[in-house]
């Protein structure tokens, strides 16, 4: 049987150390909460976590995160459109964990997937490097970076652990409101901590001044990766840099538990030679979080992006226009 149950997924990502955390079990059991089921699949040497969404009259999406995982095949593709089309999924996703130049597509594009300008997870990122001594990764940062941590540590900022969900909640309706763009419902953070963090591959991180808890992130960690997904801050004591310190304590932790790369997870999808033209003139969408993230050094790099296979022409292109005229998304 190609499909395999949650315990031998876990079992096969085990040989799979770096695979993508959105491939994981635990993912799987987080999206379980909001409308979405897991089918995970073994093909030879390959493997996958496909998602399925229901839509109304007993049809689905497919979409599979950051995968597949092991060699790229033709055989994975082909379980993955049979067990899509066995869930009547009228359209198949797959988001590959690769970046662009990086990912050999022509088994995707053999397969009659095609190429589309779209992501669902953030197009473009940056990444750092967590190899070498704490000196070296400072020594990567822009010089202003390393001030504002200094300067965060001289004015008592203090960086610790907490389990103190309800208080990140409150950052992140704060934050929400002052950069004016969307956040989750609160029990999508809520879950998303409690699963990831009673198997230790999450870690909710504060910085305080004093008693005042002033700003707070989710540090996520799997193998010799480690992503920032969430973060949040008051409007309270940003003279004292907060944010810089926590960020420099999240590298410092993930470095600790082995990790050797950090993902800083969604920034504005333009060039480079863009980005740093408007990036201290736009304060618009991801404008702001890419002025404050630039600062941490690393490359920056882009996803090879997402493939899609319809597998129901008629009733995709009817749902596609129903949700364009709600102007939401399929995903």
């Amino acid at each position: 049987m190609s499909v395999i149950t949650p315990t031998e997924w876990d079992e096969y990502l085990s040989n799979h150390i770096n695979a993508h955390i959105l491939q994981t079990r635990l993912w799987g059991d987080f999206k379980a909460h909001f409308g979405w089921k897991s089918v995970y699949i073994k093909t030879g040497t390959s493997g996958a976590h496909l998602l399925l969404r229901k839509l109304p009259l007993g049809f689905s999406i497919a979409y599979v995160p950051k995968g597949p995982i092991g060699l790229f095949r033709k055989g994975i593709l082909d379980e993955l459109i049979w067990q899509s089309q066995n869930h009547n999924a009228i359209v198949l996703y797959v988001e590959p964990d690769s970046w662009e130049n990086e990912f050999g597509d022509l088994c995707l594009l053999n397969s009659k997937f095609e190429r589309q300008e779209f992501s669902i997870q953030p197009r473009r990122s940056i990444l750092l490097s967590l190899e070498g001594s704490e000196e070296e990764i400072l020594g990567r940062m822009k010089q202003k970076t390393r001030y504002n941590i200094r300067l965060a540590q001289k004015k008592e900022i203090t960086v610790e652990s907490s389990k103190n969900i309800e208080e990140f909640l409150r950052l992140m309706r704060i934050t929400g409101e002052r950069n004016q763009f969307g956040v989750h419902h609160p029990d999508y953070y809520r879950t998303v901590y409690r699963i990831f963090s009673k198997e230790n591959a999450c870690e909710l991180l504060i910085a305080k001044f004093h008693d005042t808890t002033v700003a707070a992130l989710m540090l996520f960690m799997r193998g010799k990766r480690a992503w920032y997904f969430y973060g949040a801050s008051s409007d309270e004591e940003r003279n004292r840099m907060p944010a810089y310190l926590l960020q420099w304590e999240a590298m410092r932790m993930a470095a600790k538990n082995g990790c050797t790369e950090y993902d800083l997870w969604g920034v504005p999808d333009f060039d480079e030679e863009v980005l740093e033209k408007n990036f201290m003139s736009r304060d618009d969408g991801l404008w702001g979080v890419y002025r404050f993230k630039r600062g941490f050094g690393g490359k920056l790099v882009r996803s090879t992006g997402v493939f899609q296979k319809i597998l129901n022409p008629p009733l995709f292109h009817l749902y596609q226009a129903i949700y364009k005229l709600r102007k939401g998304s399929l995903v």
